[in-house]
């Protein structure tokens, strides 16, 4: 990684902020909403499936992190991601970071439904990802403990990019990325 880790709450709430009109594609070839839309959506939808786990709802805010820290990178922005946030938030928002890329590639091998409605972009991307799971792959991520928080993520994910809609302003996150910072 090309930065030093994030060291407070404060730098990682700036870096955030900063990705409002930041987009997954240099050309905003992507995703339909820029990265701090598409964060916020992400994590307002695991705060309401997952209201207890608000690892896995700081995990959705920062996810996408990476695109702006390296941007170009999309087959590695989720390790660029968990790299930077490890030492502030904790080894496992770090690692869910890192598995919804991950994720992506176990869903595309398994769910031929949930493959069929990736956007265009996340198609495109998958290729450069590592494309569908092979079968040894997978039984190997089946037994992850953190599977199903990381699946929960890719679906939270892969749901958040939609134009228009209003979710609670990042400040609001403020108090829980405090939290899960001060747990770790």
């Amino acid at each position: 990684m090309n930065r030093a880790p994030i060291g407070t709450v404060d730098e990682l709430m700036t870096l955030l902020a900063g990705c409002a009109d930041a987009w997954d594609m240099p050309d905003r070839s992507g995703d339909p909403v820029d990265i701090l839309d598409h964060d916020r959506q992400c994590a307002e939808l695991l705060r309401r499936e997952f209201p207890g786990d608000e690892e896995l709802q700081v995990a959705g805010l920062v996810h996408d992190i990476g695109h702006v820290l390296v941007p170009g990178d999309d087959a590695g922005h989720g390790v660029h991601g968990g790299e930077a946030v490890r030492a502030l938030l904790g080894a496992r928002v770090a690692r869910l970071v890192e598995l919804h890329v991950v994720a992506k590639r176990y869903l595309a091998a398994t769910d031929s439904v949930h493959a069929q409605a990736l956007s265009p972009s996340s198609r495109r991307t998958l290729i450069a990802q590592g494309g569908p799971m092979t079968p040894a792959e997978i039984t190997a991520f089946e037994r992850d403990p953190d599977f199903a928080a990381a699946l929960a993520l890719r679906r939270a994910d892969d749901a958040g990019k939609v134009v228009g809609l209003t979710v609670p302003p990042l400040e609001t996150w403020r108090p829980v990325v405090e939290r899960v910072a001060a747990a770790r």
